[in-house]
């Protein structure tokens, strides 16, 4: 394949010369991670050159169309700009549920004006969204949602309230379940709506965990006026923009189990352990546990390679992301109780949220919600027994 040779050759020397060293770093703060909207701030200025360089090249979302500020590239090329990055370590230049959720509903559900409205400003990084699914009564059973959007001429009027939307006190615009239609089943009657945050009657209130701070927030709705043109897909049919919508949420949760996250476990637990004479861990039955978690960590890189690759010839299963999720969530569980295990007493120093060791504890602690967000382990469960394996009485 040399054109595809000389892809990676060029890629490489490219992100060579563009990526700030101090973006080939690990992300060790918030700070480090650069979300976009109307109200960002860059951290430093290498983080600034790093996502305007990549935004004018189109590889803030590589494998979108040219037409919607991406850059166009095919799987196979999309690949390569992983695997190049990962080589040098260098940081995704832009996160956003943008990129990672709604911007593939879009592209598969929205019409050409939506798309051309939304798109290329996830791109730039000029708007920072949020997810409006889960509702107090309506977690793991979402399609029990009751915020309500009543018709009055060319817009709705929405009332209601979410739960648990991350970031919802930093977002410009929201992407939101509503219910249409009252007297339809309850998958029916929803539709998948876009408003700004910024609208009269959206207030948010954010949720603080036990670890000290928190993403997430209540989000209320009082005679907010969306017009209707801003519907995802077809009005009542929302539940199918949702549930595609969900492959990605999972898919993109599953990936913090994936390897290539900071400094590797047996460097950081030998910080407070030490080694041996050999240079190995000094203590057996924690490497042990390092060396299952490395081989089940490479497991789900090469599963997660494996689903892009399917995803892209066509042959993904839609339920796949629920199983990439469960692992991958359960997975980051365990890093995070295995850092515990190494730092040793210096692990529960709590009080400074920025110290290298108060990190850790409030980490720990927030990774807990890992497994609840996005969709519970016990559901993903149930999804791969009943769509996956095909389990009597699933």
């Amino acid at each position: 394949m040399p054109d595809l040779d000389q892809f990676r050759s060029d890629t490489r020397a490219w992100l060579e010369a563009n990526c700030p060293p101090e973006m080939r770093k690990p992300v060790t703060a918030d700070e480090d991670v650069f979300w976009g909207g109307r109200n960002t701030k860059f951290a430093s200025e290498p983080q600034r050159l790093w996502f305007e360089r990549m935004r004018d090249k189109g590889w803030t979302v590589p494998d979108w169309p040219k037409q919607y500020g991406g850059g166009g590239l095919d799987g196979a090329e999309a690949k390569v700009l992983r695997e190049e990055m990962a080589r040098i370590g260098a940081r995704p230049p832009l996160s956003s549920f943008g990129i990672w959720m709604l911007g593939p509903a879009l592209l598969k559900y929205g019409n050409d004006e939506l798309k051309q409205e939304h798109l290329p400003k996830i791109a730039a990084g000029l708007i920072r969204w949020c997810q409006g699914y889960s509702e107090p009564n309506a977690g793991s059973d979402l399609a029990s949602l009751q915020t309500r959007a009543e018709s009055d001429g060319d817009h709705y009027v929405i009332n209601g309230s979410k739960i648990w939307t991350s970031y919802a006190n930093y977002a410009d615009w929201i992407f939101c379940l509503v219910r249409t239609d009252g007297a339809a089943k309850k998958h029916d009657g929803i539709s998948f709506i876009l408003f700004d945050m910024a609208s009269t009657g959206v207030s948010t209130k954010p949720i603080l965990l036990i670890s000290g701070r928190s993403p997430f927030c209540e989000t209320f709705f009082d005679n907010v006026r969306v017009p209707k043109s801003h519907v995802v897909g077809t009005v009542n049919r929302g539940w199918d923009v949702a549930k595609y919508l969900l492959q990605h949420e999972r898919a993109m949760i599953s990936g913090m189990g994936e390897r290539g996250v900071g400094r590797p476990l047996g460097q950081v637990a030998a910080d407070t352990v030490g080694v041996d004479g050999e240079g190995r861990l000094d203590d057996a039955m924690l490497r042990g546990q390092i060396a299952t978690f490395e081989v089940d960590e490479a497991a789900l890189s090469c599963a997660a390679e494996r689903a892009v690759d399917l995803a892209k010839a066509g042959q993904g299963h839609p339920a796949f992301s629920s199983a990439m999720k469960y692992y991958g969530t359960e997975l980051n569980k365990r890093r995070h109780e295995i850092l515990m295990s190494a730092g040793g007493s210096g692990a529960l120093e709590w009080e400074s949220e920025r110290s290298h060791e108060g990190a850790k504890p409030r980490a720990w602690l927030r990774t807990k919600a890992n497994s609840i967000e996005g969709g519970t382990s016990e559901v993903m469960l149930g999804i791969v027994a009943k769509r996956i394996l095909d389990l009597p009485g699933a």
